[in-house]
């Protein structure tokens, strides 16, 4: 039997009334915020969890996490 990998990061987002995002976590350095989530949700799968009041999160292992800040920062 298979264990899942351990979620030790979450990352909070925070979308404006028109959908955009204004604030996410663990954003990397002169990335925009709409950005990161936009990357986040096309390079992960069932790891966003949608939340009351206009607010979200991604649980996602810190390795994942640190891999696709560096990918991302890599690619830009």
């Amino acid at each position: 039997m298979t264990t899942p990998e351990k979620i030790e990061s979450l990352i909070h987002v925070r979308f404006a009334p028109n959908g955009t995002v204004m604030e996410i976590g663990e954003r990397p350095p002169g990335v925009e915020a709409q950005t990161w989530f936009n990357y986040l949700s096309q390079n992960t799968s069932n790891c966003y969890q949608a939340l009351a009041g206009g607010r979200g999160m991604f649980r996602l292992p810190r390795p994942q996490v640190d891999a696709l800040k560096a990918a991302l920062s890599s690619a830009g």
